[in-house]
């Protein structure tokens, strides 16, 4: 076997473990998102414990997936395509890591607000439907991600105002709360907080799938107009 072509092989099976351990990390994450969003429903301080603990594990596959990245160019000196994918990937990690944070947040949000009585959370079921939106833009992006489908990353896109619409009706839910009976304000801010998370997990998922947009394209789309994405998409 010629030289280069073991090199080109050797390269290769980096990218692929690199990109499989980005999935792996995705999948934990929303593993670490819907555990939180129980503890929420539920009061459940097992869930809560869980998610703190496992918290330390999406940091590790940060830090691994970036020493990988960093050996990747040290070694192989990517171009192109493959020195595309290598930054992409340092990105989605760090927005995988952000919403593992935020998941983390949710969580021990769910055990304050449990404490003040669990019927505050079942108030407000846009907040559970917010989550159902969030977990449904990361799992469709880390999919777009997978066979980078640049196609499916723009459906994604178009999911970030959903989200948003649904934190503002909650936020409006809330206020009315409050006024209604200010003994419920302190609990009621810790729901605020749990939505902002929600909306914060779609963003990072927006992030991941404008990033399987840049890796494919070559295109930085971040502060783009959608219907600029779509032309940029339908280019070949």
């Amino acid at each position: 076997m010629p030289v280069t072509e073991h090199i080109s092989k050797a390269f290769e099976t980096d990218l692929d473990t690199t990109r499989t351990r980005v999935l792996q990390m995705g999948g934990l994450v929303e593993a670490q998102i819907l555990a939180a969003i129980g503890a929420y429903a539920t009061g459940d301080a097992e869930l809560v414990k869980q998610v703190i603990a496992n918290d330390a594990r999406v940091n590790g596959y940060e830090v691994a997936i970036d020493g990988a990245c960093n050996h990747i160019v040290v070694k192989r000196q990517p171009a192109a395509s493959d020195l595309r994918l290598i930054m992409g990937i340092s990105k989605i990690v760090t927005d995988l890591e952000r919403i593992g944070d935020e998941a983390q947040k949710i969580a021990r949000m769910a055990k304050r607000i449990h404490e003040h009585g669990g019927q505050h959370a079942q108030r407000f079921p846009a907040v559970r439907h917010a989550a159902q939106i969030a977990v449904s833009m990361l799992r469709r992006a880390l999919d777009a991600f997978a066979r980078l489908d640049v196609v499916a990353a723009t459906e994604v896109l178009k999911e970030d105002t959903a989200i948003d619409e649904e934190f503002t009706s909650v936020l409006r839910q809330l206020i009315t709360y409050m006024m209604e009976d200010p003994r419920t304000i302190t609990p009621a801010l810790e729901i605020v907080w749990v939505a902002k998370a929600i909306e914060r997990i779609g963003d990072h998922a927006k992030n991941l799938a404008e990033q399987v947009i840049y890796i494919v394209k070559g295109t930085d789309v971040r502060h783009t107009s959608f219907a600029d994405i779509e032309r940029e998409v339908a280019k070949d």
